[in-house]
């Protein structure tokens, strides 16, 4: 089989669920000295930065968190890996995941710790939902 069309640069982010956002905040801001980075408020979810990579904190209690409350109590808290690349093209990863039975859940362009750029969502053979997030396509207002 050939190589994936992209290489590994690192991890992007990771997401934690949490059902009280202010204290979530208080311990990686005040705890681990996290920084503020993108708010989507409309998701209840907040991303802190920590070196480069981003902990993303997403409220269950929040009406936007709807599809990552766990079914069970006391089920999963981490909702996904985002694995950072170098540049791909959309259409060879595509190909790539479909030749090796890899179906797709989602595709997004949306922020993480190196901007705004292309991400591919799917399964692990165990369930656990990974992102191949590529650079960044768009600045993301750091400095």
């Amino acid at each position: 089989m050939s190589a994936p069309p992209f290489t590994l640069v690192g991890l992007d982010h990771v997401v934690l669920l949490v059902d009280d956002m202010q204290t979530a905040l208080a311990f990686y801001r005040g705890v681990l000295g996290c920084a503020d980075g993108y708010s989507y408020p409309a998701l209840g979810m907040e991303q802190l930065w920590c070196g480069a990579a981003l902990i993303v904190l997403w409220d269950i209690t929040h009406p936007g968190a709807a599809g990552a409350v766990p079914p069970v109590a006391g089920g999963r808290n981490v909702d996904h890996l985002c694995i950072a690349t170098g540049p791909f093209a959309p259409a060879a990863l595509r190909d790539h995941l479909a030749a090796r039975g890899v179906a797709i859940e989602r595709e997004a362009v949306h922020g993480g710790a190196r901007g705004i750029g292309h991400s591919f969502y799917f399964r692990d053979p165990f369930g656990n939902l990974l992102e191949v997030k590529g650079p960044a396509e768009y600045p993301d207002g750091r400095g």
